[in-house]
Order: structure tokens, then sequence, then C-alpha cells
């Protein structure tokens, strides 16, 4: 850290420590003078999990890597949603919907690092390594990392494919065991990544598979350079990347758990851009010249979800019960400022297979307390509220909505904890199904609604860890499936509009909102866009 960043640094904590961010406008960052690294600094909100998406669901997992170090076989168009070439060209589909044949690029080069040097350019070889890694059991990578494959295991994408082929160097057929409409959108999200076969194999010859995950090789825009533990991660430029990219030389994401911190750091020029600024934070951005605030609906629910394997969870009408007792339009009001709507159902107003009648519950806490006492819930009942430690658009804080909430249920005899860890901690003791219930939510990975009813709630997505209601329907996951054996939309609609009435009538989990995303960044970069189909991408992203 040279003499200026120590300064800054030194300033910073000064002004949080007199007082927080209000403190800190009173400051004025702006006349010092400092020097900016050479690239783009992305204050971040937490450590990654893994630097494989394939890995972890994770957002900060997600942000660090999907789009920075990998690309896919297919993308999303940013502004349509439409689905378009990546690293394949083309394909086509067969008359029978069950076989996709893909036209791969030339000349892609992966990453060269003082930790590998490839030999040759991208081809079919890393699309079959990368697709059997997580859909065979046997497959020598399978279990390295500790063979869990959330996103991939949660929608079936593993059960989905019957066999993928080589045809040529740069050709690949995939056949699938059957027809499924989201097929294509689902390898078009952050987890779909196309990793190296030859790395992959120089790694296992030397008895090292597991640095494939952390010391990571692909074709994106930025190749990994460095990571420290609650400090930054750093990349450098992927100067022969086939596609236009920033000038940008390096991209550090500078690891910054407290957003008051992160916004003082993007006031006082430290940070480039910074990861979830809180709501309360919106109108202090707004109000700084220097500063741009961009924002967009978001594609995404936050939810109270019901542990449905535990009593007295596993009764429809206790969650109902307790539904009831919360105050969902108060809750809104104190924790989003105004910046999300009221959710209904797990499915946002954006996508097509919105349902604007489907039932929301209603705040009625005699009827809560009199359902309460006729399923056996006593008054002084103890139960857990379990509160995520870290900001998200879809709940921007969960340990301030659980204090709410913990009031609320006082009011009908429920005496509530909050319980809450670090994230990693939090989400691998979430994923053991110790919890009562648990504020959390979504985002989607892609703009076709499966992508909320498959992770969210199918029986499957129990042990993907995905479902954290932990609920288990036949009923509905015929309906899901079902869903998808139709192309046209108007079928699929009936499907879930079933789905989301059963949903309504169980109450695996209590929809609360569904909330706008926020970037914020300095006025002097550009190329930064919301993406609402998942991470964060800065391959475009420059500054004088």
């Amino acid at each position: 850290m040279n003499v200026c960043r120590q300064y800054l640094s030194r300033f910073i904590s000064a002004c949080l420590v007199s007082g927080g961010i209000l403190s800190v406008l009173g400051c004025n960052p702006q006349n010092t003078e400092h020097q900016q690294p050479n690239g783009i600094i992305y204050c971040s909100e937490g450590n990654p999990a893994s630097f494989n998406p394939q890995l972890d669901t994770s957002g900060t997992t997600v942000d660090v890597s999907s789009h920075q170090i990998y690309d896919r076989l297919l993308d999303f168009d940013l502004i349509t949603g439409e689905i378009v070439p990546g690293l394949a060209s083309s394909w086509s589909t067969s008359s029978d919907g069950l076989t996709y044949t893909f036209q791969l690029r030339k000349d892609i080069a992966f990453h060269s690092t003082a930790y590998f040097t490839p030999s040759r350019s991208f081809d079919a070889d890393d699309v079959v390594f990368s697709f059997n890694r997580w859909r065979d059991e046997n497959h020598p990578y399978h279990e390295v990392s500790g063979g869990r494959y959330p996103y991939i295991n949660s929608v079936g994408l593993d059960d989905l494919i019957g066999s993928i082929e080589r045809i040529n160097r740069y050709r690949v057929k995939v056949t699938l065991v059957r027809p499924e409409s989201s097929f294509l959108a689902n390898l078009a999200t952050d987890f779909s990544i196309i990793l190296s076969a030859e790395y992959a194999k120089q790694l296992q010859a030397v008895g090292t598979p597991e640095l494939i995950d952390t010391q990571p090789i692909g074709t994106g825009p930025f190749k990994f350079n460095s990571f420290r533990q609650d400090r930054f991660v750093r990349f450098d430029a992927h100067t022969e990347y086939w596609r236009e990219r920033s000038t940008t030389e390096q991209l550090i994401f500078d690891i910054t758990p407290s957003s008051s911190l992160r916004l003082a750091k993007l006031m006082t020029g430290e940070c480039d851009a910074m990861a979830f600024p809180t709501h309360s934070q919106l109108d202090v951005i707004r109000k700084r010249k220097e500063l741009i605030l961009d924002e967009k609906p978001g594609l995404n629910v936050g939810f109270w979800a019901f542990n449905t394997s535990k009593p007295p969870f596993d009764n429809p009408q206790v969650r109902r019960a307790l539904a009831l007792a919360i105050d969902k339009n108060a809750i809104l009001e104190a924790i989003y400022f105004g910046s999300a709507i009221p959710a209904a159902s797990i499915i946002p107003p954006s996508s097509w297979a919105f349902q604007p009648d489907s039932r929301n519950t209603s705040f009625n806490p005699i009827e809560a307390a009199k359902l309460l006492r006729e399923n056996g819930v006593e008054e002084g009942f103890s139960m857990t509220i379990w509160a995520m430690p870290v900001e998200r658009a879809y709940n921007p804080n969960a340990m301030k909505m659980a204090e709410l909430m913990q009031r609320y249920l006082r009011d009908v005899g429920i005496d509530a904890n909050i319980i809450s860890y670090e994230w990693s901690t939090f989400r691998a003791r979430l994923n053991q199904g110790s919890h009562d219930s648990v504020l959390i939510g979504w985002s989607a990975d892609n703009g076709d609604p499966d992508n909320f009813f498959r992770p969210l709630l199918t029986c499957a997505a129990i042990d993907s860890g995905t479902n954290r209601a932990r609920w288990c329907s036949k009923e509905y996951d015929t309906l899901i499936d079902k869903a998808l054996t139709y192309t046209d939309q108007e079928d699929r609609a009936y499907f879930y509009s079933k789905a989301i009435e059963l949903i309504s009538q169980e109450m695996p989990l209590m929809p609360i909102a569904h909330a706008f995303r926020y970037q914020a960044y300095r006025d002097d970069v550009t190329g930064i866009e919301i993406n609402p189909y998942g991470g964060i991408q800065f391959r475009n992203v420059s500054k004088p």
C-alpha cells in the first residue's frame, strides 16, 4: 500500500469512527489528491467460497468468477434476454428436441499464467470435460472439491443429459433423455462455464486436481493473479481474449464486508464501483455528483422459508398462521425504503409466468394466534429465524427484518430467536437443515421461470441445497416437469399457475418482496451494466 492509500485508509477509518457515513460526507474527501492504481477496483462484500461457480451458487462466488475468468457456450443478451452465441458460434436442434449440436469457435485462447501455459486453444475436449465433471459420477474430477454442483443438481441438468459426444475438434453433440424447453437457457447461466481439459490433465498428473478450483484457468477476459482472504482478489487482463474488451489492465476485488466502508471507499475514489449499496445509502449516492447510481427492476424474490421437515413447521396450517402474523407492508417500508414491491408469489412481475391474481397473505394476528392454538402451538413456543449476515438485492438487511418479525411473532405468543453466522458457515449449516426458518431469497440466473420454480421448491433441490424450505411435493414436481415438456408459453403458463396456487395453499415459504437492483460507481467509469441474469461483468468496463 503506497503512502497515499495508507492516508486514505486512515482517513476513512477516522470518519467512520467519528460517526458513520454522515461524518464521511462532512470530511470532503474529494479534495484529497491520490494516485489511482492502473485498473478497476470493485469493492465486494465478501470472500468467494470458490473460483468455480459450478460448485457454489453464492453471488459472491459468481461475481468474482463466472464472467471474469470463464466463458460459456451460450450467453444472454443483457437487454433483450435472448440466448446468443458464446463459445459456441451456432447450434441446431433435432426435430424431436432430444439432440443439440454445437459448432464451436476456433482459436480461443485459454489463460497463460505463472502456473499454466496452454499448448492448444479451446476445443470440443474442454466442453466434454466441463460437462462430464458435473454429470458423470465416475468422472475423475466429479468428487474433486466436494462433488456437489448445487445449481446443476437443483435444475436436474446432470440427469437431463444422456450423453455428450465429440464429433470433431469443433463440433459437440449433446443428447437429452427427454425434451426440455429450458435446456439452452441453463447452458447460458453463470454456472455452465467451460474449464480447460488440458489444465485438468496436468493437475491430475502431479496429484493436485483441487487446484483447478482455486488457481483457475478459463478463456474469460481476466486471468487470476492472486487471492488474500479478507483482503483482495487480483486479476490481470487476458490480452488474447477473443471478444472486444476494455483497456483495463488490472481488475481488483477489494473485499470490504462493511457497506458503510464500501461507500466511503467509493466516495474517496479508493474503489471505482461497489457491491450492494444499502437502501439507506441510495439517496446519499444520488446526491453526489461524482457518483452514478443505476437501477433496474430485479428478477428476484426475498422470502421467509419454513423448514417443512421439522414439526410443527411440517403443518401447512402452522406455516400459514406464522405468515398471517407478519405485517409484510410494514416490513417493506422499514427494510426496502420504497425500492421493492410486495411479493405474492415467487415469480416477479417481469417474468412471463407472473400471475397478477396470485393470492397474498394479509396481516391478521388474531387469526394467526387462533390458527396456532388450534394446531397445537401454545403460547411461549420457541423457534429460530436464521438471518443472512450479508446484503442481497432481494433482502438488504435480513437481520433487521428478523428483529421486526420477532416483535410480530411475540404478539401471537411465539418466542423467536435470531440466528446468524459468517456467510460460508451460515450456508453450510443451512444445508444441514437445522434451521426452523430462514430469511433468504433468490435472484434469477436466466429469464426462464423454471429458474425460480425448480431450484427453490422441487424435491431434488433439497439435496442440492437451494430448497431452503426442504419441501417435497410430488404434485408440485409433476407440474414443474410437465411445464418443460411444452415450448409454447401459454401452455407452460397454465402449469406454472397451478404450481403457484399449490405454493399458496401449502405455504412452504412466505414471499416477501421483489426488489430493484442497484449498481453504484464513479462517473469516470464506463461500461458497467446491471446484469438481470446474475453476476457482474467487467469485460467492457473502463476508465481514463
